[in-house]
Parts: C-alpha cells; sequence; structure tokens
C-alpha cells in the first residue's frame, strides 16, 4: 500500500508540475523617456511605462562590433552585413529572399533576409530616429525606411512584414508589388 502511493505521488507531482522549455531573457528596449496621453514628456517614477521599469537585459557594451563589411550585434549574436542597403535600393520580397540567399560577403555565403524579430532587434526606442543611431554604431546606409523581414503575413499569402528602422514601425506589404530595402543577416556564434 505504501509504494501504491508513493508512486501515485510521484506520477502525480509529474503531471502537474509545469514543462520548461528554455528561459528566454528579453532585451531592454532603450526606452528611457515617459510620456503623457497628449505626448508631453513627464518624469518616469510610478508612471508603469518602459522608460520607469526598463525591464530586460542590458545591452552589452559596445553593442555592436564592426569586422570589415560585417556588424556582429554582441546583445543577440546575429552578423549583419555592414551596408543596410545591400543590393543598392529597393526590391521587392522575391528579390530580396534571392538577394540575400546568393549573398557571399565576410567569407559566409548562409546569409538570409532576417525574420521579424532580428529586424525589430536592432530598433533603439529611445531615439527618435533609429536609423541615425545605428549609422553612428559602425553600420552604413541604414534608410530611414521600411525593409523587409522573412516573415510572412498571415492574412495573405502574397505579403510580409516590414519595419521601418526609423521609428520602429511594423506593417505588411506586397511580396511582388512593392519595393523595400534589405539587409542581410546571418546567425552568429
Amino acid at each position: 500500500m505504501m509504494k501504491k502511493m508513493i508512486c501515485l505521488i510521484l506520477m502525480s507531482l509529474f503531471l502537474i508540475s509545469p514543462a520548461f522549455a528554455g528561459t528566454v531573457n528579453l532585451p531592454q528596449t532603450g526606452q528611457k523617456k515617459c510620456y503623457d496621453t497628449a505626448g508631453n514628456q513627464i518624469t518616469c517614477p510610478g508612471t508603469g511605462q518602459d522608460g520607469a521599469i526598463q525591464a530586460g537585459v542590458a545591452p552589452p557594451s559596445p553593442r555592436f562590433q564592426v569586422n570589415g563589411d560585417c556588424v556582429t550585434d554582441n546583445l543577440t549574436g546575429l552578423l549583419w552585413a555592414r551596408n543596410a542597403n545591400l543590393p543598392n535600393g529597393t526590391r521587392t520580397w522575391y528579390q530580396a529572399v534571392d538577394d540575400c540567399n546568393n549573398l557571399n560577403l565576410c567569407g559566409y555565403t548562409d546569409w538570409h533576409l532576417p525574420n521579424v524579430n532580428e529586424l525589430e532587434s536592432l530598433i533603439n526606442a529611445n531615439e527618435p530616429n533609429s536609423a541615425t543611431w545605428l549609422n553612428g554604431q559602425g553600420f552604413t546606409n541604414v534608410q530611414a525606411s521600411y525593409y523587409w523581414s522573412s516573415t510572412a503575413y498571415a492574412y495573405g499569402p502574397d505579403g510580409a512584414w516590414i519595419v521601418d528602422m526609423r521609428v520602429g514601425g511594423v506593417g505588411n506589404g506586397y511580396k511582388a508589388r512593392y519595393g523595400y530595402y534589405v539587409w542581410p543577416v546571418r546567425s552568429g556564434q
């Protein structure tokens, strides 16, 4: 009877205990200012806004490390093309995917069009223009405009998510109809 009870207790522990796949340490957004409902800057303490809480992992210093034609993001481990306008100008989504998949840069050939989360990881919410900030961090030709992501738009297979490198806005564009900028990335170490 005692063995049966111990067995039942152990089984119940395994059946009701939560399963953890892993822990994700999200980075801080960079937001350090707070605003009222009219858009006026206010002091942060007690607002509950991100500028007051500053939750998440602080970015490493330096955040980015330039190595020739590539830049390593020391926060995410991603390796980005230093030139954020490869190839020169805007492309359709299909052209963007092909351009990234066929890129040979910094001795690597496994480049890809970044997903929406990879692109958004570059946005600094404390800066009025993330493109200007990124150009000051060692990147070149970061456009204050939309960039294609590889992430499909769930409401329509002919669309994909785009990220505005100026203010971090996210939208969607038609893959074959619109031209947006292309910024190749590869997984880091």
